[in-house]
Parts: C-alpha cells; sequence; structure tokens
C-alpha cells in the first residue's frame, strides 16, 4: 500500500512537470547554461575576491569581478548535506528530514531543479560531492553505502532529474582521492591531510568510490588532483549537450577544501614561507581555482561563455582547525554565527548581468530555485513552501529589501536572519540574542537587551516559520 501511494505522488509530480513543460512558454528563446559551482568547507575569506592576499585564486577572482559579488551570502545550514538539498529543492532542508551530514536522503516527492529544467529541454548533470543519499547497497563505501542499517537513505541524482553524474557519496582526499599514505610524516594526520603520495610510497585505499550509475564504479582516470578528475568528467557533458543542441545544467559540488586535504609539490611549491598545513591547504585551493580557470576556457571555445549563469559559493563556514578563515565574521562550521553560514559567493553572466557589483542583499542557498526559475519565466508547479526567493531584480542592481528573513536550525541552534537583525539561540534552553549585522558584522554586541520589540517580533516569526517546517518534515507538503 505505501508503494502504491508512494508511486501514485511521482506519478502526479510528474504529470505537473509535463504540464510545466508544455505551458510555459515565455522562456527566452535562447536558455541560457547553467552551471552552480559550490565547494565544501571554504570559508568566506579563503578567496582574493573577500580580500585574502595570501590564497592564490585567481580565475575565481576574475569571474567575481566580472559579476556580483555577495557579501551577504549564507549557506542554508552549518553544515553539508542540508545546505545541498536546499540548492536544489529552494526549501529549507528540515522540510525534507535532513537536518545534519550523512543524515537523511533527497525524498522522490521533492521538486528538484533538474527535473523542472529537465522538463524544459536542459541536459542534467551533476558532478562531485553528493551528500544526499548513498550510491550503492553492495559495496562498502564512503560514511554509509553498503551498509544494510541505510539501504532506505540509497538515493541517486538520476532519481531527481539529472541525466548523468559522476559523484561520490561524501568526502574524498583532495588529492589522489581513492587512497591515503600508510605512513604520515610530521604535520600530516589521516583527519588533516597530507603531501601527495610519491611514486616509491606505500599506499592503503580510502574507502570510497565514483560511481556513474547503479553499480557502476569508476575505476579509471580517478588519480591526482580531485578537481581535474572532476572537471575531465564536466567539460565532455558540456560537449555532448552542445553536440545535441540542448543548453545544460550542471551542479558541480568539488570536494576542496573539506579534510582530508592532500596537495602536490608543485602547488605547495607556490607558498614557500607558510608552514606546511598552510601549503597544503591553500595549495589544493589553488589546484581548484585552476580548474575553474579550464571551465571558462572552455565555455571560450566554445563561444558560450556569454550565454552561461554561473553561481559560485560554499556550502558552510570554514572547518575547525584548520587555516581556513571566516575574516572578521564569528565562529566556523558547525556555528549559526556569521562564520558558519556567511560563504563567499558570486554570479556572473557576462552581458546579462553587469560586472563590478557587490551586492549586500541577504541571500541563501534557498535562492537558486527561485531566481533561476524567474530568469527562465517558469512557474513553480505546487504550492508547498519556497524558502528562497529569487534574486534576479537584485543581481540587476535594483534596491530591494528581502521580503521574507531566512531562518536557520541546526541541531538545537535556530537563527533568524532579516535584512539589518540576526536572532539566535545557540541551545534549546538557552536565552536569545539580537545583532545589527549593518552596524556589527561581527555580532560582538547582543543588543536584545536595549531592543526587546525587535527580539520578541524576530522570534515570534521564527516560531511561527519554524512551525511550517515541522508540518513539511511530517509529509504534510506531499499530501
Amino acid at each position: 500500500m505505501q508503494e502504491n501511494r508512494s508511486n501514485m505522488k511521482n506519478l502526479v509530480k510528474l504529470v505537473c512537470l509535463i504540464l510545466l513543460g508544455i505551458t510555459s512558454c515565455k522562456s527566452p528563446d535562447q536558455k541560457p547554461n547553467i552551471i552552480l559551482i559550490m565547494t565544501d568547507d571554504q570559508g568566506w575569506n579563503d578567496v582574493g575576491f573577500n580580500g585574502n592576499t595570501q590564497i592564490q585564486t585567481p580565475m575565481l577572482d576574475q569571474l567575481a569581478a566580472g559579476g556580483v559579488i555577495f557579501d551577504r551570502f549564507y549557506s542554508a545550514s552549518a553544515v553539508c548535506s542540508p545546505t545541498r538539498a536546499s540548492v536544489i529543492t529552494g526549501r529549507n532542508p528540515l522540510r525534507m528530514n535532513i537536518p545534519d551530514a550523512n543524515s537523511g536522503h533527497m525524498l522522490p516527492e521533492e521538486i528538484t531543479l533538474p527535473e523542472l529544467l529537465k522538463g524544459q529541454g536542459y541536459a542534467t548533470g551533476h558532478f562531485g560531492k553528493w551528500h544526499l543519499g548513498t550510491l550503492t547497497k553492495d559495496t562498502l563505501d564512503a560514511n554509509r553505502g553498503g551498509r544494510e542499517k541505510f539501504d532506505a537513505h540509497y538515493s541517486l541524482p538520476t532519481e531527481h532529474g539529472y541525466d548523468e553524474f559522476f559523484s561520490t557519496e561524501s568526502k574524498v582526499p583532495t588529492y589522489d582521492p581513492m587512497i591515503y599514505p600508510e605512513n604520515f610524516d610530521e604535520g600530516e594526520s589521516l583527519r588533516y591531510g597530507w603531501r601527495s603520495v610519491e611514486s616509491n610510497e606505500g599506499t592503503k585505499p580510502y574507502g570510497t568510490a565514483y560511481w556513474t550509475g547503479e553499480n557502476q564504479k569508476v575505476t579509471t582516470n580517478i588519480e591526482g588532483d580531485n578537481s581535474r578528475v572532476i572537471m575531465d568528467r564536466v567539460l565532455p557533458f558540456i560537449d555532448r549537450a552542445i553536440t545535441e543542441e540542448k543548453p545544460f545544467f550542471s551542479t558541480l559540488w568539488l570536494h576542496t577544501p573539506h579534510l582530508p586535504v592532500v596537495s602536490d609539490s608543485a602547488h605547495r611549491s607556490l607558498y614557500p614561507d607558510l608552514d606546511l598545513q598552510q601549503q597544503i591547504y591553500n595549495g589544493t585551493l589553488t589546484a581548484m581555482d585552476e580548474q575553474i580557470g579550464r571551465l571558462w576556457s572552455k565555455l571560450e571555445a566554445l563561444d558560450i561563455q556569454e550565454n552561461t549563469i554561473i553561481f559560485f559559493c560554499s556550502d558552510n563556514g570554514p572547518e575547525n582547525d584548520t587555516p581556513g578563515s571566516a575574516g572578521v565574521f564569528r565562529e566556523r562550521k558547525r556555528s549559526l554565527y556569521e562564520g558558519g553560514v556567511r560563504v563567499p559567493a558570486f554570479m556572473v553572466w557576462k552581458n546579462h548581468v553587469t560586472g563590478g557589483q557587490r551586492s549586500y542583499f541577504p541571500s541563501v542557498t534557498s535562492d537558486y530555485l527561485p531566481t533561476l526559475l524567474d530568469i527562465l519565466n517558469i512557474t513553480y508547479p505546487d504550492n508547498r513552501p519556497v524558502d528562497g526567493e529569487s534574486l534576479w531584480e537584485v543581481v540587476q542592481g535594483e534596491e530591494k529589501a528581502r521580503e521574507n528573513p531566512i531562518g536557520f536550525i541546526y541541531k538545537q541552534k535556530l537563527s533568524w536572519v532579516d535584512n539589518q537583525y540576526k536572532l539566535i539561540r545557540t541551545s534549546e534552553d538557552g536565552p536569545f540574542e539580537l545583532y545589527d549585522l549593518i552596524d556589527d558584522p561581527s555580532e560582538t554586541k547582543n543588543i536584545i537587551q536595549d531592543q526587546p520589540e525587535i527580539g520578541a517580533k524576530m522570534k515570534q516569526a521564527l516560531f511561527a516559520w519554524r512551525e511550517t517546517v515541522e508540518q513539511s518534515a511530517e509529509g504534510k507538503d506531499y499530501k
């Protein structure tokens, strides 16, 4: 009975998507290609375009300068999996029961960006980290794959609108992603990372794999820089889409600089005056940046750079006890203070969005879906809650305020961010704090006692919103 009910829900969703494709006739004659790039644990200050003068990210800086840099861009959560769920659904991840990393999976009842765009004739591909379910039931893999107790979380990207994928379940080393050294030198560790393994050194399998389909484990071209390994699959996907005369949509979720970070001697040597851990961390970011350069060169070679939208962001703040930097912002990954959720971000669309802009509009990864639907004149085919808002007017330079605040839930932590203020509680029974993010972006002065009316109003709105999230988590959106 449960299976029949699930099949009926999927049939209803399919009919809605087909009707959407038939009736959405206002979209541009030449649909733009779309690439959503997301890095892993990259701090707000781990890029040159946000003021870091040590880490070399020239390609990201060039692209950011040619578009709109989002100064107040948030990941939907302080950790990985939930943020990724928000990117492709436009919804807070707790609505679909993905509250933490390595928990839950993308549900078939959710309406995703690749499903919507595939209905508009797009070729769709996912590359890199998935982290929205397991990719195998038969082979021990990463954190959950191949373990019977997690079989219910088996969820391939191709079940959610992607034509193809090249993905790992979760983290991998950022160089030679399938192995780690038998022995570690001083300054190296299995948790943090190591120098890339030389040919005469012994190795052990890291315990994860790249997958391209059910029981389709990749065994070739998986050595060297991991960002290059991924990009070697992205570029042919673009070529195929162009050959088939299709616009393409791709989520490119790079593992860098999630631990363990691993860097080769060529990239470590770019930072000779730094200690080993900094050399490895910075080196893997610069290697990743070079692959973004390969991507841009491909778009230019195909003469499609002016018809390609690129969004870039990180999935949360920097990991603790690493050289990663949140800049002036408070705390790091797993925190709902700014340093845990304010991330580096930009959008570039040549000759459509004026370059050299810096936006202070509060934005979040949930905004991707409504923004892209707005650009393409696609109507969302359901009345379920969508937490994101379109950024299209914002990137066109229009002055506006955010209509609805951004809500965050991570474990027992709550936060509510509007155009000026932030209400936050760090434990279930703890007191609420209030910060003016315009005057105090570092959250150094709690003004809850000075502004009790603002705090009370925001608290009421936060609790009302949380109630709708809890209703969604009970499956009420799918009925």
